[in-house]
């Protein structure tokens, strides 16, 4: 039976994360909850990623014996003093001069070694040297690398591949190491399935729980994910007990807001103690900071992005502590915002952002921002850190990044900045199979706003598809108006089919644009300036309906599959491309054919960012798969359509 309480537990708390997370790991510290785990012994071959939990000391040296660094001759250094071109000395061979190959024992008494190339035999039993070796020459003595007794590592390190090298050189075959933090992870709530499940209405995926284990096993934890918990007060208190048994941090994903079904909070306060329910950040606000016999208990909100930035921010410092270790910092650089980045005050936000070199500038822009959207972390390649006390940043500031994927993948992404085009995404995978070390970064901003990141010098090129109503023509007036003089090259990517997306069947019977107009159909609108809204506007102009008569006119997506997705939601009508419909299986009504081109500044024209992408369009497997698509028309996908000199 569940446990009903009068008072709903609404997180007030509203505190700067630093200083929450200052303030737990002091009392974790205080309570002994950071403290490694008894050591455990693991062999040496075993240890890559441990953490040590003494100093390790070799136990022989390394050469443990006087060894040949060369093929040659050994001999005594003495008896070679006084050699010279003019005056060559003899060594009878075997006795003052005795072959050994690299690495051989030098002989007993004998402290140098005679290159081979470096001797002329007289005859098969004497050979001759024109000049001396000292002592020591081409010779390794024991313990030039390591000398038993010396430490090889000190505690709390973190075993590398050379380090397991150097261990067994030194004749060390186990180390003692801190044990692997154990870290439940219980997922919590009713709506939640395992993966595989066939999915009714209001079931969600349990993806959390194992992205969490994937970030505690590369933290170095042992991650050990419980079965799912049901929203109920009792269950949930047994699940912890049940975890605090057996590990040594438990996770509960989920219930850790204010709604009616939320009992994380108020489950590890009846067992321990909250300190922490709720920090400044967006996303992850509601995390909750707690301790439940002298274990930390960590409270991560619902939504996967805010699941992984208090992962990343709480959990993360506590597993590299219990290693009696730190977290490693990322690397930071700076980039240019490519559009506004609004934010509220009082908070500190975490927006990630897509990379790329444009010029001698690191462009950043903005991916969707809400807390419920993994594909952000799946694109990110930084993360752009708002202050609390900031509102954001302008279009075109220079802001600081911590970088998710390494700099110099970064500088290799061609920066696409315009249109939505699913084709795009086709175009990435082939670039990525045919030139592992390239990516394509598309910003989905609409074609109005690509052509003015290409007239700051933001993007290698942009997608545009703007119909001028004047004379029928795509794009070629709007790059004459926005672009003036700078040279450019207008690419046609593909022709495609734009219409009206609905629902399977077409329950509301809607045939064409004026059906919009009927007060019993609802609408979706793509984002002004995006190419697709331009030619609404067009036909609405032509057919003479204003856009106060569109139930869902100012209801706006930013590609359109996320058009798509909102019919297959729910909505009556969406315009969008045939190929967006085709993927989520809804009804199509044609309304026109356009141009989708990809408009290219000339000083680009010859890089790698736009000659790969050439190449590619001209792949036949790249063509047919777009076509597959739906709704498409390759006839003169990576011909030139027009040039600005």
């Amino acid at each position: 039976m569940s446990k009903v309480t009068g008072k709903r537990d609404v997180y007030l708390d509203d505190r700067p994360w630093e200083e929450a997370l200052e303030e737990y790991m002091a009392y974790l510290e205080q309570k002994g909850a950071l403290n490694p785990g008894p050591p455990e012994v693991v062999a040496v071959e075993e240890a890559r990623g441990r953490v040590t939990a003494a100093p390790v000391y070799a136990r022989v040296s390394s050469p443990h014996y006087h060894a040949a660094a060369m093929d040659g001759y050994a001999v005594k250094a003495a008896l070679t003093f006084g050699a010279s071109e003019t005056a060559p000395k003899r060594l009878a061979v075997g006795s003052e001069a005795i072959m050994v190959d690299t690495g051989d024992p030098l002989p007993e008494g004998y402290d140098a070694v005679i290159m081979v190339e470096d001797v002329h035999f007289v005859s098969p039993e004497v050979l001759e040297i024109t000049q001396p070796v000292y002592p020591w020459q081409h010779v390794r003595p024991i313990g030039e690398d390591i000398v038993a007794t010396e430490m090889i590592v000190p505690a709390n390190h973190r075993v590398r591949p050379v380090d397991i090298g150097g261990l067994l050189a030194g004749g060390v075959t186990e180390i003692s190491v801190h044990p692997r933090p154990r870290v439940a992870i219980l997922p919590t709530g009713t709506e939640l399935v395992e993966p595989g499940r066939e999915l009714r209405p209001g079931d969600i995926i349990d993806y959390n729980s194992r992205m969490l284990a994937g970030l505690v096993s590369e933290w170095g934890g042992d991650p050990v994910r419980k079965k799912i918990t049901a929203d109920d007060f009792e269950a949930l208190r047994q699940s912890l007990l049940e975890a605090l048994q057996e590990s040594d941090v438990v996770l509960i994903n989920a219930g850790s807001s204010a709604g009616s079904e939320d009992y994380t909070a108020e489950v590890i306060r009846s067992l321990g103690r909250v300190l922490v329910h709720g920090v400044a950040t967006r996303p992850g606000k509601p995390v909750i900071l707690g301790e439940v016999d002298g274990r930390p208990v960590i409270g991560v909100p619902g939504y996967p992005v805010s699941a992984y930035l208090c992962a990343d921010l709480f959990v993360k410092p506590i597993i590299y502590k219990k290693l009696g270790s730190v977290p490693p910092a990322r690397r930071k650089i700076e980039a240019t915002v490519s559009r506004k980045l609004v934010s509220s005050l009082g908070v500190e936000e975490f927006v990630r952002v897509k990379l790329g070199q444009v010029g001698d500038k690191i462009i950043a822009t903005p991916i969707s921002r809400g807390a419920g959207i993994i594909m952000s972390l799946i694109r990110a390649d930084g993360i752009v850190r708002v202050p609390r006390l900031s509102e954001g940043y302008g279009a075109g500031q220079a802001v600081p990044v911590e970088l998710l994927r390494p700099l110099e993948e970064i500088k290799e992404t061609t920066v696409i900045i315009g249109s939505h085009d699913i084709a795009l995404d086709v175009l990435a995978n082939y670039l990525r199979r045919l030139y592992p070390q390239a990516s394509l970064s598309s910003a989905h901003v609409g074609s109005l706003a690509g052509l003015n990141a290409l007239k700051r010098g933001e993007a290698h090129c942009a997608g545009t598809h703007l119909l001028d109503e004047e004379t029928g023509e795509y794009n070629v007036s709007y790059i004459q108006r926005l672009l003036p003089g700078r040279g450019v090259v207008l690419v046609n990517l593909v022709y495609r089919e734009q219409g009206l997306i609905v629902a399977k069947g077409n329950p509301k019977g809607i045939r064409g644009l004026e059906d919009l107009a009927r007060p019993d159909v609802t609408f979706v609108n793509r984002q002004r300036g995006a190419g697709t809204r331009v030619l609404l506007d067009y036909h609405l102009k032509q057919l003479g309906i204003s856009p106060d008569q569109i139930n869902g006119y100012e209801r706006e997506e930013y590609t359109h599959m996320a058009v798509a997705a909102a019919v297959a939601g729910g909505v009556d009508a969406g315009l969008g491309i045939r190929a967006a419909a085709v993927a989520l299986g809804l009804d199509f009504i044609p309304l026109a054919e356009e141009r989708y081109d990809l408009c290219i500044p000339r000083e680009y024209w010859d890089t790698p960012y736009i000659q790969r992408l050439l190449t590619v369009m001209d792949l036949p497997e790249f063509r047919k798969e777009v076509q597959a698509l739906g709704g498409y028309d390759l006839r003169d996908c990576g011909k030139v359509m027009w040039e600005q000199k």
